[in-house]
C-alpha cells in the first residue's frame, strides 16, 4: 500500500501507522506463554502459574513493549518505502479516532534532512596560513626548558628587585578604603616581570628591596575575572619580605642530560626541538586552514535546519558545559541552572556544517582511506617514547578510531575547498600561530 506523507512544516512531515489488532494480540499471548515458562509465583510450582495470573502481573508492560516494537518496525518500513530520510525520533501518538476496522492507527510525526546544496566553491575566497620554525623560536624553546630547572639565591637586603626575580611579598587591597575577597595575602611569591601579576602591579613591587613598603593605586580591568572588582580602582600596600635572584642552567652536556637526550649534545637538542616544534606548527597550521575551509564552506549553503538534531547538538553542548564545570571542581555543577537555548546558535552552525560536510564527502568521495588512517595515527604516535603502544591504543579501539577518520575526513574536505577556492596565502610568524604575541 502506497504511504501518504503528509507535509506539516518546512521539513516536518507526518505518516499513518496502522497495525492489526489481532497481530498484536497474538504476539502479547506469544511473549506472555514465553514469561509464564519462567514467572515465580507463591503457591505455583516455578513454569506452572496460571495465564491469567501471568497476564495480571505482566500484561500491560508486554502490550506496551509489544506496540513499541510494532511501531518501530512499522515506521522504519514505511519511511522505506516513502524514500525519507529521518531525521532524529519520531514523535508517535495514537490517531484520533481509535481503531479502523480491526486496525490500530497511530500518527507519527517527524523531520526529515534537507537537501544540501553547495555553491560554486571556485567564488569564495581563503586564506591559506603557513609558518616555519626559525632559530628564534628553537631559542625561545630552550630558554624555557633552562627556566623550569632554574634555582632561587636570596638577594643582599641592598639590591633591588629586577625581572627574573622571585619576591615573596604581603599586600592588602583596598577599594574606598573597604577590603575586598581576594585582595590580602601572606608571603605571595611571584616572578617579576613573567606576566604573573597585573602590569600595574609589577610595576609597582619591581625596583623595591627588602623590607621595603608601597602604597599604589591599580585599576582593575573591565574584563578581570574577578567581576566584583572589574573596572574598579583599588589602594595595595605592599611589603617585600624577600627577593631572590634567579640562576640558570648553563647550556652545556650537563644539562642536556637531564633532558633525556640519548645525545647529549646542542646540536642533538635543537634538531630534538625543531621537530616537536615542526610538528606542532604542522598540526596549528592545518587546524587554522580548517577552520577557514570550514568558514568558506558555510557561506555557500543555505538551508533549513532539523530542531530535532539542533536540539540534540544544544543538549551535548550543555553536558559538555556541565562536565568542563565539574573537572573545574564547581560543586553541583550537573545541577547548575544553565539553559540549553544559550547553545542554540553554536548548535545551529555545527549542525548546518556537520550536514554541508556529510554532503560534500559524499558528492566528491571524499571519505577516509585505510592509507589515510594509517599515517595519521603513526604522525600522531611520533611524540610519545614509545610510538608503537600508541599505534596498537588506537587500532585497538573503535570509538578512537572514529575520531582518527572524522580528523581524516575533515582534512580531506579542508584540501578539496582550499584546492577549489580563490587562494590567498598568508605567511605566519611561529609567534603569531602559537599566540605568543607580547609574551
Amino acid at each position: 500500500m502506497a504511504i501518504t506523507v503528509e507535509t506539516l512544516d518546512k521539513l516536518e512531515r507526518r505518516i499513518t501507522l496502522s497495525l492489526a489488532a489481532d497481530v498484536l494480540k497474538n504476539e502479547v499471548d506469544a511473549r506472555l506463554k514465553k514469561l509464564a515458562r519462567t514467572t515465580k509465583a507463591d503457591g505455583f510450582r516455578p513454569g506452572k502459574v496460571p495465564m491469567n495470573v501471568v497476564a495480571q502481573r505482566y500484561g500491560y508492560s508486554v502490550q506496551y513493549e509489544v506496540v513499541n516494537d510494532k511501531l518501530g518496525e512499522a515506521f522504519a518500513q514505511a519511511a522505506q518505502e516513502a524514500n525519507l530520510r529521518v531525521a532524529g525520533q519520531p514523535n508517535i501518538a495514537e490517531k484520533e479516532g481509535g481503531a479502523v476496522e480491526g486496525q490500530l492507527q497511530f500518527d507519527a510525526t517527524f523531520e526529515v534532512y534537507p537537501e544540501v546544496t553547495i555553491g560554486d566553491l571556485s567564488t569564495v575566497e581563503v586564506e591559506r596560513a603557513s609558518a616555519e620554525v626559525n632559530d628564534a623560536a628553537i631559542d625561545r624553546t630552550i630558554d624555557i626548558l633552562r627556566k623550569q630547572r632554574r634555582t632561587f639565591a636570596q638577594r643582599p637586603a641592598a639590591e633591588a628587585a629586577a625581572d627574573g626575580d622571585r619576591v615573596t611579598i604581603d599586600f592588602e587591597g583596598k577599594i574606598d578604603g573597604v577590603p575586598f575577597d581576594g585582595g590580602k595575602a601572606e608571603g605571595f611569591q611571584f616572578l617579576v616581570g613573567e606576566g604573573q601579576m597585573l602590569e600595574a602591579f609589577e610595576k609597582a613591587v619591581r625596583g623595591m628591596k627588602t623590607g621595603e613598603s608601597k602604597t599604589f593605586p591599580l585599576t582593575f580591568p573591565e574584563d578581570y575575572q574577578g567581576k566584583e572588582v572589574a573596572g574598579k580602582e583599588a589602594d595595595f600596600l605592599v611589603t617585600v619580605n624577600k627577593v631572590e635572584a634567579q640562576n640558570l642552567p648553563e647550556l652545556n652536556d650537563e644539562f642536556i642530560k637531564t633532558l633525556g637526550l640519548p645525545d647529549a649534545t646542542v646540536e642533538a637538542l635543537r634538531a630534538d626541538i625543531k621537530r616537536n616544534l615542526e610538528r606542532e606548527v604542522k598540526f596549528r597550521v592545518a587546524a587554522k586552514n580548517k577552520a577557514a575551509a570550514m568558514e568558506a564552506l558555510l557561506k555557500l549553503v543555505d538551508f533549513d535546519l532539523p530542531n530535532s538534531l539542533v536540539a540534540a547538538e544544544s543538549d551535548r553542548l550543555l553536558e559538555g558545559a556541565r562536565a568542563d564545570l565539574k573537572a573545574r571542581g564547581i560543586k553541583d555543577a550537573d545541577k547548575a541552572p544553565i539553559p540549553a537555548e544559550m547553545f542554540k546558535p553554536q548548535a545551529e552552525r555545527r549542525v548546518r556544517l556537520g550536514l554541508t560536510v556529510a554532503e560534500l564527502v559524499k558528492a566528491n568521495n571524499l571519505s577516509a582511506k585505510p592509507e589515510q588512517l594509517q599515517a595519521h595515527i603513526q604522525e600522531l604516535s611520533q611524540s610519545y617514547e614509545q610510538p608503537a603502544q600508541v599505534v596498537a591504543w588506537y587500532m585497538s579501539d573503535r570509538q578512537r578510531m572514529a575520531e582518527v577518520e572524522a580528523v581524516v575526513i575533515e582534512a580531506n574536505v579542508s584540501d578539496f575547498v582550499l584546492s577549489s577556492a580563490k587562494v590567498t596565502d598568508k605567511a605566519m610568524s611561529f609567534e603569531e600561530l602559537m599566540g605568543q604575541q607580547g609574551a
